[in-house]
This record gives C-alpha cells, sequence and structure tokens, in this order.
C-alpha cells in the first residue's frame, strides 16, 4: 500500500530517518538566539524534551544519553528555549523547577503551560496532590474528571497559589519566559471571558509573572472581533500567542501576526493535521504529527522578523512534537532567521504587526 493510499501525506511526515537527513544538514552545532529587533531576541525551541517518541534511540538524542539530567543538558545544548506542558496535565513543584534551573546554561528559558484546571479544561481528580484531594467534597472525588466550578473556593486558590508558587525558582533564576494559558474551544468571546482574562493578568503580575494567551476558537480572532480581542490584550500586555495549526474548523485560529506586549510575543506552531485536529480519541503524537516543509517555514520568517521589531522577545515554539519533527523544524527555522539576517531595531516597543501591517487599536470585547 503507498502512503497516500494509508493516509499518510509523505511529504509532511517522511519519518524519522528523512527528518534526521534534515536536521543533520543544518549547521548550528549549538544553542542560538537570534539576535534581532529587541534585546532578548528570538527563542526558538519545542514544546517538551521527555516525549516518549523523542526519547526512542536514534531519534534525537545521543546514544548514551538517557537520564532525565542528561536529556535536558543535551536539548538546551542545542535550543535557547523549551515549553514545558507537563505542568498541564498535573501542579508541578518547586523541586522539580530547581532541577530545571541547575540542569540548564544560565540564559536558557522556559515557558510554562497553566494547569489545565487553571485555564477551564477538566483533569482527573487524582492529578491534585494527595492532600488537595482528601479536601475534595466526596461527590467531587468521586466524578473522576473534574473543573474549576467542582472545586469549593478555597481549594481552587490553594491550586492557583501552588502552581504559582512552584515557578519561583525559575522567576528567581531569570529563566522564565511566559506562563501559557491556553484555553478551550468553550473559551469564548464574552464579558465572563474578559473577566477571567484580567483575573489572570491580576494573579501573574502579582507574582511577577507573564501570561500569554492562546484561543482554541475561531470566533477570538473573526474579523468583526479581531481588533476589540487584540486591544484587550494590549491593554493588559497580554502577549496573544500566534498560532499556525490547521484551518477550516472551530478551533482553528488563523495565522493572525500580532504583538500585543513590549515584553514578548509568542509563536507557536501545531502542525497542519486538519484530519485529526477536532477529531476524538486521537494521540497527542498522532494529532501534532506533522513536518513542516522549508517552504512553509521561511513563510514565517519575515513575520517572526516584523514581530521581533515591535517587542523584547519573540519565543517560536515547535508543537509538532512527534519524534524528531518539532526538533528538525526548530534548527531548521532558527537557521533560516539567520539567513535572513537581523531586521533593525523598532523605534517604538509597542506597535502591533498583522501579516506585515499594523493592526489599529481596539476596545474591550463585547
Amino acid at each position: 500500500m503507498t502512503p497516500e493510499a494509508a493516509g499518510v501525506d509523505p511529504r509532511h511526515d517522511p519519518g524519522v530517518s528523512a527528518a534526521r537527513e534534515r536536521a543533520e544538514r543544518v549547521p548550528l552545532a549549538s544553542a542560538t538566539i537570534v539576535r534581532a529587533g529587541g534585546a532578548g531576541g528570538i527563542r526558538v525551541g519545542t514544546a517538551g524534551w521527555t516525549d516518549r517518541t523523542l526519547t526512542a534511540p536514534g531519534v534525537f538524542y545521543p546514544a548514551g544519553v538517557t537520564t532525565p539530567r542528561d536529556r535536558l543538558a543535551y536539548y538546551a545544548s542545542r535550543f535557547p528555549l523549551v515549553e514545558v506542558d507537563a505542568p498541564f496535565y498535573a501542579l508541578p513543584t518547586r523541586e522539580q523547577a530547581e532541577l530545571w534551573v541547575s540542569r540548564t546554561p544560565p540564559d536558557f528559558v522556559f515557558d510554562v503551560k497553566a494547569f489545565a484546571l487553571l485555564t477551564g479544561h477538566p483533569t482527573e481528580a487524582t492529578r491534585l496532590p494527595r492532600d488537595l484531594v482528601r479536601e475534595l467534597p466526596e461527590p467531587v472525588r468521586q466524578k473522576g474528571r473534574i473543573y474549576a466550578r467542582d472545586l469549593p473556593g478555597e481549594l481552587l486558590e490553594a491550586v492557583w497559589e501552588r502552581f504559582l508558587d512552584a515557578l519561583a525558582p525559575l522567576e528567581a533564576a531569570g529563566k522564565l519566559g511566559v506562563v501559557l494559558f491556553q484555553y478551550p474551544r468553550w473559551f469564548l468571546p464574552n464579558r465572563g471571558s474578559e473577566e477571567t482574562l484580567l483575573d489572570v493578568k491580576r494573579r501573574l503580575e502579582r507574582a511577577g509573572y507573564t501570561a500569554a494567551i492562546e484561543f482554541r476558537n475561531r470566533r477570538w480572532m473573526e474579523e468583526r472581533l479581531r481588533e476589540r480581542t487584540l486591544g484587550l490584550l494590549e491593554a493588559q500586555r497580554l502577549p496573544y500567542v500566534m498560532v499556525d495549526e490547521p484551518q477550516g474548523l472551530e478551533s482553528s485560529v488563523p495565522p493572525v501576526v500580532a504583538v500585543t506586549s513590549p515584553r514578548f510575543a509568542v509563536l507557536r506552531m501545531h502542525g497542519r493535521r486538519a484530519d485529526v485536529w477536532e477529531k476524538p480519541n486521537v494521540t497527542v503524537a498522532e494529532r501534532y504529527r506533522y513536518l513542516y516543509d522549508r517552504d512553509q517555514l521561511a513563510d514565517w520568517v519575515p513575520k517572526v522578523a516584523a514581530a521581533a521589531k515591535a517587542t523584547r522577545e519573540v519565543h517560536v515554539v515547535y508543537n509538532n512534537c512527534y519524534a524528531n519533527y518539532g526538533t528538525t523544524n526548530a534548527l531548521e527555522f532558527t537557521q533560516l532567521l539567520l539567513a535572513a539576517g537581523a531586521p533593525p531595531p523598532s523605534s517604538s516597543a509597542a506597535d502591533r504587526v498583522g501579516g506585515g501591517e499594523v493592526v489599529p487599536d481596539g476596545g474591550g470585547l463585547r
């Protein structure tokens, strides 16, 4: 059976060997921050370093690099940024963050994905720390999957406190980038959602952190609401998370280029597997199993360069984390940025750009 007959796109899912060969052609010997635009430059990395498809022998890590310490150290020798997604599934701890700090060089940066309950997603009750599970009302504990609304107010506050406290070692070491708040499809543009975003801003600001906002419902960025959405985020200096993802679905957010914070801009590359993007019971590896081709990567180079002129630091995260697809594309994209040359610094750190054009200011949500 041919790859096409099996439903496989051979150009964008060519296999581990082909991706490795492409990575080996990239002449980058060490982690590279592209010094362009803002003082922090452009950092390129992937969403995680421990996925089983990535740690399999011969995929990305050299022989003998098998321990958590060695894997993170090796990853940090190739990239200046990583997005940590494990905290989405279970609350992180200070001890974990301290290990991340000790295993990476001084200029390495971690973006951290917020815990599911704090972004409107459900989680299993057993994912909470044991002492908090014991405090759950019995009917809630028996539910299995719970939402923030199921928790008594004091328990939800405890979840917030523990999540934010766990990130303190990263912030103290100067290694915390943004805290990613990725909202689900059912998080719609309305006054209640606006209040949620303002609450997140207040909580993270008190801790000294920066929240970055990713939407998973297309309505936020439809033409009639786009300016209002970006205006709200800009007024609060909350970075809008730009995305490259499958189009034509309810959760498809268009690839709008917008900088809404003078501190950070974030781009997440999710792949373009439209056939499984909203399909239930699909593994994470299958949903993001997509290797961008060079033309697709090159299309983002001038857009990221434009964003770098409007903010201090740009983070580009490859979330197409099947095997070595994300690491290969991250290396290739860094090379393309370097080949394109650094854009001149912007005279204004607050400009917003949309496809290379300034996006007009907007107001609050209606």
